[in-house]
């Protein structure tokens, strides 16, 4: 999956690494993860890949992350999981989600969003 970068209201940039993970426990659950953290590369896609190989594997150390919106039942179940040295509140989680949304319905803005 490629990388969002998009800019809150309140005016900081984020980059947005997806994840999906299958877990089988006698029927299969697919959870769709975005670990969030503050964009300090300017939508640079080389600094995000030393934070990709750790997603979800071991605490995350990194000052700019926010932590993790998961999505198990799209449009109805989400929930916002804030493992790290920074929080979003409760308008910028709304604001993520909506975006994060509005993508995952319309997924040609995914490209359009990575080709500028």
């Amino acid at each position: 999956m490629k990388l969002l970068f998009f800019q809150l209201k309140q005016g900081y940039p984020l980059m947005v690494i997806p994840d999906t993970a299958a877990h089988l426990n006698g029927h299969t659950i697919i959870t769709h993860m975005y670990s969030i953290f503050l964009d300090i590369g300017a939508g640079n896609p080389l600094i995000s890949r030393s934070k990709e190989s750790t997603l979800h594997l071991e605490w995350i150390k990194d000052p700019e992350y926010f932590g993790y919106i998961t999505f198990e039942l799209p449009g109805k179940l989400f929930t916002y999981t804030a493992d790290g040295q920074r929080e979003l509140n409760n308008d910028e989680v709304q604001e993520v989600i909506e975006h994060l949304s509005n993508i995952r319905d319309n997924p040609a803005l995914w490209n359009q969003m990575n080709d500028n």
